[in-house]
Parts: structure tokens; C-alpha cells; sequence
């Protein structure tokens, strides 16, 4: 089955998935995605505040002995970085003062917790920002990271569905099928680690990666979307053209944010790009390695999937990982399949035991052995990148060691119930979606699965 192109160049090359797709629209409306974190304590942070959000377990006893506010950010519509920096602005602080457990999607509305550092509940409290709400819960003894996080649950609304009831019904129980004998989907990173409207950070972290800071300050200014807003598209042009970053800077529209920062500084230092890219929030400017070392990586599990090897059966040179009883993998603890474990191995992956996995390339990071490892080494080859590039001199605070990945992500409490937008034999039907995902799994790559658009970006991806 043909994957778009523009998932292709994500690294994103097969479906995992025969039957055919369901079609439809996501994200019609901010209303359609809606994204609430759950903590592995159990704690669940709610876009309705119910019966509190926290388990009290996590919480200190006053502000004296704890420095970190626990609180639930629901946002609507809004960027992670950019809200979080508005967050910091109200409250005088600096951004870094803010912790979150994981990103989550702009283009929706979401719930998370995050912990903030040195303020008062009545400073929190006091907020006022659109489209933003932020509950207190309590105080904590240390800051929020992606450690305590366990997962998400989605709830998405599919539109504009042209089959009919039975046949939506037919494609979808045949998904959920093979979806159940692989044990989830392939952990694919999803469209929105790229960027969804101009899929470039990862070309921007080869460009890092390979030392060549011009390069990458240049795409991310200059390279133009034919699905960003004519305005922005025009501002790319123009600076491409005459690369007069001061000039720019007066062109560039206003919601281009982080652009306008590495122009601030480049209209000052044209030369010194590191300068120009420190302007940017750090979380950031990891983003760029880290969605290069994410494209590699769906690059190296599409290659694998296209050798026809297992997503649950390891074979001699796969990694496995040992899983917890979260149903979270130990990416520390690992073990390289050879001839004498792999009964062993294939017994606790049948168990849920184990699960087999993929490196993250860093400089620390070796790779698979076995035919796992020649489609890495091919693949790297191809990108004229070692792992050792990821030690990156330029900006060393983004250097990566790397580490192992799942290659099934899988999908948990999958239910759906069909719309009808008319009589039950009409055209144009919908879905409502709901499941959990573990922390950095994508909604988006199970949606492709029941999906199988021809046009990601166009139906909402």
C-alpha cells in the first residue's frame, strides 16, 4: 500500500497494517484531539476538573520544605514552548523555572502536569491567559520530568468518513486485528516531531549534527511550506533571496516567534550562527538533534518492516529491553539477542516480558547487529552520518549519547463508536476514537493506520 510522500520523508516508509483505511478528517475543529497525561502514579491530569488531578501521593507538605508547585496546565490551541514562555512571563519568572513530563500537541486541547519552581499558589492562581487554565494541586520535594510520566490518553473525533456504516465497521474491526497480533502499532515518531505544516527539524538537526550551523539557521529561516500561511511563505522567500536578516526581520510576520529571535541576533552578528540559535528556549534547540535522531530511527524500522523481520519475534543482533509492570520498557536494562538466548528471549517477549528495540543513534550508542544492524548501517551510510557527528562541538549542550527505542507501541483501551451525520445509509459519517498510548508513542501514527489518507497534512495530521 503506497505511503504519502510526505510521511516517506519523515522516514515514515510503510503501513504495518494490509486493510485498507477508513479515510476521513482529523482536527476539524481544537475540540477534535483532546490529549490528558496520566502520571505513573497514577495520577491523571483532566480537561474537565473532576474529583481533583493529583494523587496525593506525590505531595509535600508545605511551600517552606518543597520548592516546586505541582499543577495541571490545560491548554487550548496552543503551542507547548510558546505557552509555557507566556506562563513564565506573567509570573516574572524564567521559562526554565517551568517543568513539564512531556510535550503535547498544539493544534488540541490537553491536559499536563507541570511543577513550577519558587512561586506561591496565589501568584498561580492570579493567571490570567487566554485559552489557558492552570489548577493548582501542591507541592513537591523535586521537579516534574519525563521520568514520572506514563502515558496519555487521546479522544479524537475522525469527520467526513465517505463510506458507509458497515464498511467503516468491516476496516476498522480488521485493523484492530492486526493491530492485536502484533501487539500494537510500530513506535513510529509521528508527523508532529517533524513539524506538521513545514516538516523540516530534522533536516534543521543534520545540518547541526554535521557542523554546518549556516545550513541549519537557513532552513529553518528560509525554507519555505507550500502549507504555512502565505505571509510566512513570502518572509522565507525574500530572506533566501537576499539573506538580509535585518531586512527580514521587519518582514517576518509577528506569530513567527522563534524565527524572529535568531533574527534579532543574526541583525546584529550576521556571521555568528551558535550565537543565533542560543536565542532559542534549549528545549528547542534539542528538539532539532533529537528529530534527526527520530527520523534515522523511522527510517531503521521501516527498512526493518520492509525486510519482512518480526515487530514481536526478535531474531541474533536485536536488542530487547526488559518491560515493566507499567507496561513501560527499561531502556537500561537491554540484552543483545544471540543463538543461545533467543528461545529465552522470544519467551518473555510472548510474555510481555521483554520487548525488542531500536537505537537512537548517539555517540554512545552502538547499533543492532545482524540484519537489524546492516539496514542501520545502510541507512547511515546513505546519510553520510556516524554516530560520533552526534557529539556536536558546535553546540555541545545538544550532543546526544543516543539510547534504545521500542519498536511496538502498544495500544491500549482502543474503542470507537460511529457518527452518523444523517440516515443510516449516507455518506460522510464519522468516528470517535479513544485509547492510550505510553509516554513517547503517537496518537498520530495509530491514526494513520485506521486512516491511510493520501493526503496527511490536508486531512489534519
Amino acid at each position: 500500500m503506497l505511503v504519502p510522500r510526505v510521511e516517506r520523508i519523515l522516514g515514515i516508509e510503510v503501513y504495518a497494517t494490509r486493510s485498507l483505511g477508513i479515510g476521513g478528517l482529523i482536527r476539524q475543529s481544537v475540540e477534535d484531539f483532546v490529549v490528558e497525561e496520566i502520571l505513573v502514579d497514577g495520577s491523571k491530569a483532566q480537561v474537565n476538573k473532576l474529583n481533583g488531578d493529583a494523587g496525593k501521593s506525590v505531595l509535600g507538605s508545605s511551600p517552606l520544605e518543597n520548592r516546586y508547585l505541582l499543577c495541571v496546565l490545560v491548554k487550548r490551541n496552543w503551542d507547548m514552548f510558546i505557552a509555557l514562555a507566556n506562563i513564565a512571563h506573567q509570573l516574572g519568572i524564567s521559562p526554565t523555572q517551568i517543568q513539564i513530563a512531556g510535550i503535547k500537541d498544539a493544534k488540541a486541547i490537553t491536559a499536563q502536569h507541570i511543577t513550577i519552581e519558587d512561586v506561591s499558589m496565589k501568584e498561580v492562581q492570579n493567571l490570567a491567559l487566554k485559552d489557558i487554565e492552570v489548577r493548582t494541586i501542591g507541592y513537591l520535594r523535586t521537579e516534574l520530568s519525563s521520568y514520572y510520566l506514563l502515558g496519555n490518553n487521546f479522544h479524537i473525533a475522525i469527520k467526513e468518513i465517505r463510506h458507509f456504516e458497515t464498511t467503516i465497521g468491516r476496516r476498522f474491526t480488521k485493523i484492530v486485528e492486526e493491530i492485536d497480533t502484533l501487539g500494537g502499532i510500530p513506535n513510529f515518531f509521528g508527523h508532529q516531531r517533524f513539524g506538521t505544516t513545514r516538516p523540516i527539524t530534522h533536516l534543521v538537526g543534520k545540518a547541526i549534527v554535521k557542523g554546518s550551523l549556516e545550513q541549519a539557521a537557513m532552513l529553518f529561516l528560509a525554507k519555505p511550506s507550500p502549507y504555512e500561511h502565505p505571509m510566512s511563505r513570502e518572509a522565507r522567500r525574500e530572506l533566501r533571496r537576499t539573506r538580509d536578516f535585518k531586512k527580514a526581520l521587519g518582514g517576518f510576520p509577528k506569530q513567527l516567534r522563534y524565527e524572529r529571535l535568531m533574527l534579532e541576533s543574526l541583525a546584529e552578528k550576521p556571521n555568528d550562527f551558535a550565537a543565533a540559535f542560543k536565542r532559542l528556549p534549549a528545549r528547542l534547540r534539542e528538539l532539532f538533534v533529537q528529530a534527526y535522531q527520530s527520523y534515522l530511527f523511522n527510517r531503521f524500522l521501516s527498512g526493518r518492516i520492509k525486510k519482512g523481520l518480526s515487530l514481536n519475534v526478535a531474531d541474533v543482533g536485536d536488542y530487547v529491553v526488559s518491560v515493566e509492570r507499567s507496561g513501560l520498557p527499561m531502556l537500561a536494562m537491554w540484552k543483545v539477542v544471540n543463538r543461545e538466548n533467543l528461545a529465552e528471549i522470544n519467551k518473555a517477549i510472548r510474555d510481555g516480558r521483554m520487548r525488542l528495540a531500536i537505537p537512537l543513534i548517539g555517540y554512545r550508542q552502538h547499533m543492532s547487529e545482524g540484519v537489524q544492524g546492516d539496514i542501520e548501517h545502510e541507512v547511515l551510510q546513505e546519510e553520510g552520518i556516524s554516530p560520533q557527528d552526534f557529539r556536536v562541538g558546535v553546540l555541545p549542550e545538544i550532543s546526544s549519547k543516543g539510547e534504545l527505542r521500542g519498536i511496538i507501541a502498544p495500544v491500549k483501551g482502543l474503542a470507537y463508536n460511529y457518527v452518523s451525520t444523517g440516515d443510516a445509509e449516507s455518506l460522510g459519517s464519522g468516528v470517535n476514537l479513544d485509547f492510550m498510548l505510553f509516554r513517547g508513542s503517537y496518537a498520530t501514527v495509530v491514526l494513520r493506520e485506521f486512516m491511510k489518507v493520501r493526503k496527511p497534512i490536508e486531512a489534519g495530521f
